[in-house]
Parts: structure tokens; sequence; C-alpha cells
């Protein structure tokens, strides 16, 4: 692979992973919510979800999913239902940090919690499997070995992930201090209302016919 064809796909998977998806938007409220530092292990989580997706559609996970009606609608399902329930969580928040970390159940904000939530979003999408799978095979070799070539492509794009991602957190966190609560709580319900827009999108979302 050459250094000309890796810097158009991180040129690329920097268009695409910058304009707003869920994990971007977690990112966003988890660093109004919780800080830019306790918003780190929800980067972490989908970082690990860019390797899993990646990963399963370099063992044809994303061919089978543009194969399947059955395992696409179940994959589907499952990233709408969770989509809107992280949404519906977001326009019930209270919008403070404070409140986010003292009035809320004591596991919905910890490491493990922020981490499971931006890595479930992540691999709960048929999109991203789809996706992925229109879009790597255009910048591997065929004539090489291609999971060399998959895993530089994973490390590419997860770093481009993380710093997009630590770039709006840090957005949200500084946010937080200049907003009073009424404007925190908005900017909870905005991040949550595009999730529930997304996941209706995702709803009536089909697979392509072959």
């Amino acid at each position: 692979m050459t250094l000309a064809i890796l810097l158009a796909f991180a040129a690329v998977a920097f268009i695409g992973i910058a304009t707003p998806g869920p994990t971007v938007l977690l990112a966003l409220t988890n660093g109004s919510r919780y800080g830019l530092r306790r918003a780190l292990p929800g980067m972490l989580g989908a970082v690990l979800s860019d390797f899993v997706l990646i990963g399963a559609v370099a063992l044809g996970l994303g061919a089978l999913l543009a194969a399947s009606e059955f395992w696409f609608s179940v994959v589907k399902w499952l990233g709408v239902g969770y989509l809107a329930f992280i949404g519906i969580q977001m326009l019930r928040s209270t919008g403070s940090l404070g409140n986010a970390l003292n009035d809320a159940p004591a596991s919905i904000g910890t490491p493990r919690a922020i981490f499971a939530k931006s890595l479930l979003v992540a691999v709960t999408n048929p999109k991203g499997y789809l996706f992925f799978s229109a879009f790597l095979p255009q910048f591997i070799n065929p004539a090489a070995p291609q999971a060399q070539q998959y895993l530089l492509l994973a490390l590419v794009f997860a770093a481009i992930d993380f710093l997009v991602m630590l770039g709006y957190a840090a957005l949200g966190s500084q946010a937080i201090r200049l907003l009073r609560q009424s404007g925190a709580r908005w900017l909870d319900r905005i991040c949550g209302g595009a999730l529930l827009a997304l996941a209706g999108s995702l709803a009536f979302y089909r697979r392509a016919a072959n």
C-alpha cells in the first residue's frame, strides 16, 4: 500500500468521521456532562468498535449482512432500539454536570458504562458494516496479503476517530463551562433529539438489493 493511497484513505475517513454520527454525539455529550477525562472511556469504546467492524468486514460479515435480509434486520433493529434508548435518556437529562453525576443511577456514569455505550452504539449499526464493506476494498491491493492491509487501515481509521472524538469531547467540556443549566439541558436535548432522528433514519434504512 502506497503512501498516496493511505493519505487518500485518511482524508476520506476524516470527512466521514467528522460528520456528526452517534459516537461523535456521545463524545460531545460525555464531554459536556462528565468532563474530558471521564469521556475518554467512551472514545476508547468507539475506537474498539472500529477494529470490531473492520475485522468483521475482513472476515466477511459485511457481505453476510448485505446478502441476508434476516441478519441485516436483526442488527438494524438492535441498533434502532439502543439509539432510541440513549436519545430518550438524553431528552430526560437535567443537563447540568453536577446532576448528571449525582442524580443519575451510579452505573450510568461509570467508565465501564460510558465505554460500553459507545461500543454498543457502533457495533449494532449495520450501516457501519455496509460502509466498511463498500469503502475499504477500494484501498486494498488484492495481490498483496490482505490481513496486514486491513490492520493498517483500521489503525489509521481508529487514530483519526479518536482525535475527532477528542475534539468534540473537548468542545463539550468547554461549552458546559459557558452555558447555564438551562443551556446545558438544551445541549443534551439537541443531542438526544439527533440520536432519535438517527434511530428513525436507521429504522427506514433498507439493505441494497442484490
